[in-house]
């Protein structure tokens, strides 16, 4: 069955070239022109005709894509955690930073070859669909519990929502507590590929981590930065 994809784009050409492509492999694309449109198909999709994934276009005509972004996850769960990838015409990676701390899964620069955008989707749904620990495994870290067969997170016994790329990237830090991971160590535990020099994305998913899971953010205990070499998950933790 094919995957249902909602873009929200408002360059009618490229909406429908994008919607062949990606038809022909696997993906049943859904096309809205507007940010309202968009956001009204994603509130009133029937439980049996649900988005897997949204394709959503930074500039568009009635308004900003990154603002349609942060409302998509400020909707009531599960609609909150659908994987959201970004289409950034600017070529600022200062656009691309901010889309990921709110809440963006990744993102493509415009103009880009189809075989790359349907790669990324792909990556992402797998993220969103990892696979689930065999033995129910929860890891407990005091207050703190990372549950890798529901993928969720809790603090004290509430839920902590987080995109399924954080919620990756802290169970690989949580697999490996107490030991340095650079970022490049990060990149590829996450998603399988090198970090590009550029690329500040992990430092945003950390930040965005740390909003969820620290008592204070600014004074983390659980997600330590190590100076020069990376980031550590602290094994020890509410002591």
């Amino acid at each position: 069955m094919n995957q249902r994809l909602l873009m929200i784009e408002d360059d009618q050409r490229l909406a429908a070239m994008v919607a062949t492509y990606l038809g022909q492999n696997g993906f049943d694309v859904q096309h809205s022109a507007t940010a309202a449109e968009g956001l009204q198909q994603l509130q009133h999709a029937s439980a049996g005709e649900s988005f897997a994934i949204v394709l959503l276009d930074l500039m568009l005509p009635d308004a900003d894509g990154l603002d349609v972004c942060r409302q998509i996850r400020a909707f009531p769960a599960p609609l909150n955690a659908l994987p959201i990838v970004m289409l950034t015409a600017k070529g600022d990676p200062m656009d691309r930073v901010v889309g990921l701390e709110l809440g963006a899964d990744d993102y493509i620069p415009k103009p880009f070859e189809p075989r790359e955008l349907l790669a990324r989707l792909r990556a992402v749904l797998r993220r969103q669909h990892g696979t689930p620990a065999t033995d129910g495994h929860v890891l407990r870290f005091g207050r703190l519990e990372i549950d890798l067969d529901a993928r969720m997170i809790r603090l004290d016994d509430q839920d902590k929502p987080v995109t399924s790329y954080q919620f990756n990237l802290l169970a690989a830090m949580a697999e490996r507590a107490g030991r340095v991971l650079s970022r490049e160590q990060l990149m590829d535990a996450v998603k399988g590929e090198p970090l590009e020099a550029f690329d500040r994305s992990i430092d945003v998913h950390i930040g965005r981590l740390r909003a969820a899971i620290e008592d204070d953010p600014k004074q983390p205990k659980r997600i330590i930065t190590v100076r020069g070499a990376g980031y550590v998950f602290a094994k020890a933790q509410d002591v």
